[in-house]
């Protein structure tokens, strides 16, 4: 049986996760056997906790980026295909990653022609951030972090613009225009993964096309590294134990927003604030804070039980160590009086630099 991978990229905060939700469920529907691949420098995921409530099949790929662990990337595909017999795996790389085309397209292409089919490599950029970068601005990312969501744009076989939900008709147009533009005439597609318009549109393209990795970038690994250094990297897993009823989705609410305002006071440009509350019995809720505008989403089950556990993931462009302690100040606010707060993992880093597995420099053509 051949499989079909489907890689979507795109910078942190852009809706990934969302869109890989709503996707496999829609899968589903139809019939096919989907299996979700997660990727993070650090275990301790909020999209690998997230994506398996419901009992969907997730594996994730941690320690370092998909290009800088061909294999492990490889051995999680072959785990679906082999032993879950998935038709659709859906992939989700690092969000600050890029030149996916190179380092892990076009080795899938050669190495696994007979057993897997490529879906055109999916790249979602949020409007905001576009806009941001049409205006000059970097989208308040530091330059060289704005320089890898341009070479996401660039080596994209499709640019998703997500929330298509949040922007109206004319702007939306516009931002369509200028990224085919800026991606040297990818195809563009507009769609809201949390609503779900657009999505089965753009399904029915890559379940039906082969056309994957289209280009070869001409990437500064320098300034890519540097692009990637600027980032502090957090991932935490929280264990909370309150002596009454506690309303969590308020709790997470209120946590999120305090976050935004402490790093808009410092002027720390956010690529996403993730988090995840379950309890015993796998309800669960998630937040996030994304973007230049630092929108707050919070959604999910309603959860009643007094203890229960948090995992946070944040993406920050601040010294790790700044990073700790700003969270950490934050959480001791927002639990004040309220909640017993255990930290069970704590991992506060910045990704080292990206050293591929393999780099290809053309494209592979299908052979059969």
């Amino acid at each position: 049986m051949v499989t079909r991978l489907i890689l979507v990229g795109g910078f942190l905060g852009a809706g990934k996760t969302t869109l890989l939700e709503t996707g496999a469920k829609k899968l589903t529907e139809k019939g096919l056997n989907a299996g979700l691949i997660t990727n993070d420098q650090a275990p301790q995921l909020v999209d690998t906790a997230f994506l398996s409530l419901g009992g969907k099949k997730v594996k994730e790929v941690s320690g370092s980026c998909f290009c800088c662990n061909l294999n492990g990337l490889m051995d999680a595909v072959d785990h679906f295909r082999v032993k879950e017999g998935a038709d659709i795996i859906l992939a989700e790389p690092v969000g600050s990653c890029t030149d996916l085309s190179a380092t892990i397209i076009q080795p899938f292409k050669d190495r696994m022609e007979k057993e897997l089919v490529v879906a055109p490599l999916s790249v979602l950029v949020d409007p905001s951030r576009l806009s941001g970068i049409l205006e000059g601005s970097n989208a308040g990312l530091h330059p060289d972090a704005a320089y890898i969501l341009r070479k996401q744009l660039e080596e994209a076989d499709i640019v998703i613009l997500s929330k298509s939900d949040t922007i109206d008709s004319a702007d939306l147009s516009f931002l369509e225009k200028e990224a085919a533009r800026l991606s040297h005439g990818a195809d563009i597609f507009s769609l809201s993964a949390r609503t779900g318009e657009g999505v089965d549109l753009w399904l029915n393209t890559v379940l039906e096309r082969s056309d994957a990795g289209r280009k070869i970038l001409k990437v500064d690994y320098d300034r890519y590294a540097k692009g990637e250094a600027v980032l502090g990297w957090l991932n935490a897993t929280l264990g909370f134990s309150a002596n009454h009823f506690l309303d969590w989705k308020r709790f997470a609410q209120d946590f999120l927003e305090l976050m935004g305002q402490d790093f808009d006071r410092r002027g720390a440009s956010v690529g996403h604030v993730k988090l995840l509350i379950s309890d015993s019995r796998v309800n669960g809720l998630t937040g996030n804070l994304t973007g230049p505008l630092n929108k707050i989403d919070v959604r999910g089950n309603f959860i009643q039980g007094a203890v229960v556990t948090m995992t946070l993931n944040a993406r920050v462009e601040m010294a790790p160590g700044q990073l700790e302690e700003r969270v950490k100040n934050v959480l001791e606010c927002s639990i004040f009086g309220k909640t017993e707060m255990k930290i069970l993992d704590w991992r506060c880093f910045s990704p080292g630099r990206p050293n591929p597995t393999q780099r290809y420099d053309t494209v592979v053509n299908y052979r059969g």
